[in-house]
């Protein structure tokens, strides 16, 4: 286990045999390092963090530090790493606010220099958090999101699956499956380039994300009606996950299409607005 001579190792944290600690790292509390991690020089980890195996954490990062919240009280809480997941330099991730609280990412996540996730959201698999992503409390990352550089999630917000967030937005309502949010959460169409290169969907269950959203976005229906008639319409798995995604109790309800209003009164303009994501009819 080849642990630097500058490191700071607390007696009580846990680390593998295969872990690689470099130079003035500090690790502070209960922490436990699964087989082969590789934390750089002057990260810092603390508190009831678990970090699983084949993780990166790269200079700087912090993790599993108190949560940014004024309700903390400092009860035990955790920070949990999923397997494989990569944090580079300088990202932030907070243990959870309330006694036995978790903050949790998944396997094979990847969050890019000054990333910030905050207490207690959940980060499902294969996230993608690009530079300086802010992530506000309690938010929900489902898997397979990528979160573009210098956006904001509010907190609560939840994200579904495989959907795409532009660079610079702020995302204050719930963004569902497969579509993308961009600008003043505003939704603008959904990513047809991310689940055609995801290899996870079939061309049937693409085309059915992109009737769903046409009839929730783009036409003169109120939203309520359109997910009523749609119901009764979809067949596919990924018809039925968006309808059930805006179904769920919300605390901020469902983001809102162009113009402020779900029945899209507008198109969206141009994909290169949004970067690496598809706006398509």
């Amino acid at each position: 286990m080849p642990i630097h001579a500058t490191a700071v190792i607390d007696s009580k944290a846990e680390i593998s045999e295969s872990a690689d600690i470099g130079p003035y790292v500090i690790i502070d509390g209960p922490v436990r390092v699964g087989p082969r991690v590789r934390i750089y020089a002057g990260a810092y980890l603390s508190g009831w963090t678990e970090i699983g195996e084949d993780c990166e954490i790269h200079p700087h990062a912090v993790i599993g530090h108190l949560p940014q919240d004024f309700h903390f009280e400092g009860h035990r809480s955790y920070c949990r790493i999923g397997a494989g997941t990569i944090i580079r330099e300088h990202s932030t991730i907070h243990r959870g606010t309330q006694p036995e609280s978790v903050t949790s990412l998944g396997k094979q996540c990847f969050l890019l220099a000054n990333a910030h996730v905050g207490h207690n959201c959940e980060i499902g698999d294969n996230v993608k958090l690009y530079n300086n992503t802010l992530i506000a409390g309690h938010a929900i990352i489902n898997d397979n999101v990528i979160v573009s550089a210098a956006a904001m999630v509010h907190q609560f917000c939840r994200i579904g699956e495989n959907a795409f967030v532009s660079a610079a937005a702020r995302i204050k309502q719930d963004l569902p499956p497969y579509l993308i949010g961009a600008f003043e959460s505003t939704c603008v169409s959904y990513n047809a380039i991310g689940l055609r290169r995801s290899g996870l969907f079939s061309p049937d269950e693409i085309s059915e994300v992109r009737r769903v959203f046409r009839a929730l976005y783009r036409t003169r229906q109120s939203f309520t009606n359109a997910a009523e008639a749609l119901r009764a319409n979809v067949s596919q798995r990924t018809g039925r996950r968006i309808l059930e995604f805006i179904a769920t109790p919300s605390r901020l309800g469902i983001i809102r299409g162009r113009m402020g209003a779900h029945a899209g009164e507008t198109e969206f303009e141009s994909a290169a607005s949004i970067g690496d994501a598809s706006i398509e009819d």
